[in-house]
């Protein structure tokens, strides 16, 4: 094997080894019984892996273009391509789909030890080198900080870890005059893996482009020359992800709006501390590349073997870099001038490299003299001695640090004295490797328990999940109705997870219409509006045609019910089909009340609503709400900002509604006061808000007592009860049934349905009015559908013949970016005939000089 291949290998079982190892000594899954389904990892990632494993064996309801399970239908490309479109990601295929979790698992880890191999890849192409230096340097880049403290549980985002250095060699190709339809070839797929990292590996990549350039000796023209052949093949690769790319802009431009964040710097201290190892801390740059490589690094401006200009260059290039991830302007370019929610240093993973690059540099020309690594180890010192100041040291950080950096500077002398036998050299390399890989699965063990500890976590695939998609299978009646997963959540995107097709939906590119419309029909949400949740009532399950509702006990991993326990129920409901008729004339407007917008979509009262005295709740304080409703009718509370449990008392059997809104977040006014579709909540929490809940049955007294126990306060309003009159519901049921379609198809991203005769007013197609539906009714022309309070509505012409309304779904941004694709790859085949031309002029030349 050659000493690339060799160096490539060392860096992915280094990574592979000491990722695993220290996963095993935090007992995370899958070496040990904690979970390691942290936030979105368990809530979107794997559960649309497991969306794919059911695409990839033919079994989604649904094709690239709607997913049919999320959100009561939802466009799905801009999903894939945010989380799905990575070249590792159809590997779940090869697992049992109830072995999602250690499919996503082996995934990151093969992720990971590729970054590693392409890291060590690119160093033996920047320099030539010792081979298992360049591998343990790969390993140190793929170990960063960033990598398993950041991006473990954001697997979407390793696909950047790998876009750094293979963007890095696309430079050096464009320097050497090489390869430039491989070079766009490779743009192409990193940036349809993870734009949003790509962006940042890009960023960086040309940085790093730019310094060579600085350091080059060669004419300016040619230089010049270089630098035009890189933006080339860069706007082509980028080009040519066009399709994928665009629809995720559209698809972002029609999400429900996301907080507005505004960038705060942590101090200067804490981004000393993330330098080390086994430090970890939400929201700070983790830097950490283990101390061997960060000392080599630091000799980079001491040793005298480096040519000055490419010490000065590559010095300000990190140094630069740094800063710049703590000054406001140019971290909001690092993030495509948005400052995320969450960790604002998502970028960090690109000052990983370019000191990995930078340590590679000094070893690569050789330690020369005795001042490089004393130096090294007195800026060290330095180092340490300002993150003792942070807050994110631990007790175990500096004992790690001296010890990595006392191996490594033995080393360093041992390998610099001109003398050393190889058996000494080769004990010294695998000593300085075993410190690395003990240093990275300590910090890797520190990131899973300290993540563990600070944010909610989601059992693996098990029993309870086993039982939920059974009970989902055997109920599913799809397309003739919808089978809602249930309100009892296992994770936000059960129905992707379990199976179904619910109102469940998180993501990224949560539409806007079904967020407002979910949410003034009384629905609640969290991640500040972008993780829908699933509403249980039965106005609603008319309404969007849900025929089967599964009621799963509580989740027994949370830890607000250890108990749980118990399998869940199918209930049916005999409801419309998913293609209704509403009346002609102007189309209502949702108003201020949960129960009144629900009538209306519905086209008859069926809730009568009490006066009742307003409610402001205290944590831990109990209260009580009474009012009078109809016999036998079935009350619901409706109220958002309110945290805690109602309980219907004197019904039976008893029935406790559960509510979860946030009331002590901050709030903020509505940032779309002109929308019609929602009702108005006062100033909106932030964060999440309560669903609404039914709470039992009327006894025959009329009187309703209902008791409220606080866990964290809120109000509860006058008009948030509402008495459910179940034969009035029943009455607009069958008169939605004898109007609506007699026959409803649906085939990928489109839906046909067959009216009755006469039918006329509007064709209401029980499927939010998102960005992409084109629809059709009879012999007319397809146009952009109408929207009937949220929903997808198509006008109808008075016809004694039956009717076929017909609706396709296309993602936005599709057409305009399989235009761009397309004259991409036009250019891009032009120019691989043009190089080849050039070639075989070239070999003919070299014939017939030789011939000569």
């Amino acid at each position: 094997m050659k000493p690339i291949g060799r160096a490539a290998c060392l860096a992915a079982l280094i990574t592979a080894t000491a990722l695993c190892a220290g996963d095993a000594l935090a007992r995370v899954f899958p070496f040990g019984p904690r979970t390691r389904s942290v936030n979105d990892l368990g809530n979107q990632y794997v559960p649309y892996h497991a969306y794919l494993w059911d695409l990839l064996h033919g079994r989604a309801d649904g094709d690239l273009f709607v997913n049919w399970r999320s959100g009561f239908g939802s466009s799905l490309l801009p999903d894939l391509g945010t989380y799905l479109t990575s070249p590792f990601a159809p590997l779940v295929a090869l697992f049992p789909r109830d072995e999602i979790d250690l499919a996503v698992y082996v995934i990151t880890v093969a992720k990971l030890a590729a970054a590693g191999a392409v890291m060590a890849w690119l160093l033996l192409r920047l320099r030539p080198g010792s081979w298992w230096v360049a591998g343990a340097l790969g390993g140190s880049y793929a170990l960063c900080g960033w990598a398993v403290a950041d991006a473990a549980y954001n697997p979407m985002w390793l696909d950047g870890l790998i876009a750094f250095p293979l963007l890095c060699l696309v430079g050096e190709w464009a320097l050497a005059g090489r390869r430039p339809v491989l070079g766009a070839l490779v743009v192409a797929v990193v940036w349809i893996a993870n734009f949003y990292t790509a962006y940042m590996a890009t960023l960086g990549a040309g940085l790093l482009l730019l310094a060579r350039l600085l350091i080059d000796s060669h004419p300016v023209r040619e230089r010049l020359v270089a630098l035009r052949r890189a933006a080339l093949t860069s706007a082509l690769g980028m080009g040519l992800a066009a399709p994928v790319v665009l629809v995720i802009y559209f698809g972002t431009l029609h999400a429900y709006p996301g907080r507005d964040t505004v960038f705060s710097a942590v101090p200067w201290t804490d981004v000393l501390a993330r330098l080390l190892p086994g430090t970890w801390g939400f929201g700070s740059p983790a830097l950490y590349v283990n101390t061997a490589a960060l000392l080599l690094a630091l000799t980079l401006p001491f040793n005298s073997a480096v040519p000055r200009r490419a010490r000065l260059v590559l010095t300000l290039l990190v140094v630069a870099v740094t800063v710049s991830f703590q000054w406001g302007p140019t971290h909001l370019f690092w993030n495509a001038f948005s400052t995320p929610n969450g960790s604002a240093y998502r970028q960090a993973f690109v000052l990983c490299g370019l000191l990995v690059i930078a340590a590679w540099w000094s070893f690569s020309h050789g330690i020369a003299g005795r001042l490089p690594v004393p130096a090294a180890s007195g800026v060290l010192v330095l180092v340490v001695a300002g993150a003792s100041f942070s807050a994110l040291m631990y007790r175990w950080t500096i004992p790690l640090a001296l010890v990595g950096a006392a191996t490594a500077v033995v080393t360093l002398m041992v390998m610099a004295a001109r003398r050393s036998r190889p058996r000494v050299v080769a004990c010294c390399a695998v000593l300085l490797i075993a410190v690395q890989m003990g240093q990275s699965a300590g910090t890797t063990a520190v990131a899973d328990r300290l993540r563990l500890a600070h944010a909610d976590d989601y059992a693996p695939w098990g029993e309870r999940q086993s039982a939920q998609r059974d009970a989902i299978v055997r109920a599913d009646d799809w397309p003739r109705d919808r089978t809602e997963p249930g309100r009892e959540q296992t994770v936000a995107n059960d129905p992707l997870l379990v199976g179904g097709q619910g109102a469940q939906y998180y993501s990224s590119m949560t539409s806007d219409v079904l967020s407002r419309t979910l949410t003034a029909l009384g629905g609640g949400w969290t991640s500040r509006g972008r993780s829908v949740q699933s509403l249980d009532n039965p106005v609603t399950d008319v309404l969007f045609s849900v025929g089967a509702r599964v009621s799963s006990p509580p989740d027994p991993h949370q830890r607000w019910n250890p108990q749980g326990g118990g399998a869940p129920v199918v209930a049916r409901r005999e409801v419309p089909s998913l293609v209704t008729v509403r009346p002609a004339g102007p189309v209502p407007e949702f108003g201020a009340s949960a129960f009144r917008n629900q009538e209306k979509l519905l086209g008859a009262r069926v809730y009568t609503v009490p006066r009742i005295q307003p409610v402001t709740t205290r944590r831990g304080v109990a209260a009580r709400i009474t009012a009078s409703c109809p016999t036998g009718s079935e009350p619901q509370l409706w109220a958002p900002n309110y945290s805690g449990t109602a309980r219907l008392v004197d019904a039976a059997p008893a029935t406790v509604g559960r509510f979860q809104a946030d009331p002590r977040d901050d709030l903020h006014p509505d940032a779309h006061p002109d929308r019609h579709h929602e009702p108005h909540l006062g100033p909106r929490p932030v964060t999440k808000i309560a669903a609404m809940q039914p709470l039992g049955t009327v006894t025959s007294s009329g009187r309703v007592t209902i008791e409220l126990s606080p866990d964290k306060g809120g109000t509860v309003p006058d008009g948030a009860l509402g008495c459910l009159d179940t034969g009035r519901l029943r009455e607009a049921t069958h008169r939605l049934q004898a109007t609506g379609a007699t026959d409803v198809r649906v085939s990928g991203h489109s839906v046909t349905a067959e009216l009755p005769a006469h039918a006329k007013g509007f064709a209401v197609l029980a499927v939010p009015r998102i960005a992409g539906w084109r629809c059709a009714a009879g012999d007319s022309a397809p146009r952009p559908a109408d929207s009937y309070l949220g929903l997808v509505a198509v006008p109808l012409a008075d016809s004694s013949a039956p009717t076929t309304v017909r609706c396709d779904f296309r993602p936005p941004g599709l057409r305009i970016g399989a235009l761009v694709g397309g004259a991409s790859l036009v250019v891009l085949i032009v120019l691989l005939v043009h190089s080849g031309r050039l070639a075989r002029s070239s070999r003919r030349k070299t014939r017939q000089e030789a011939s000569c």
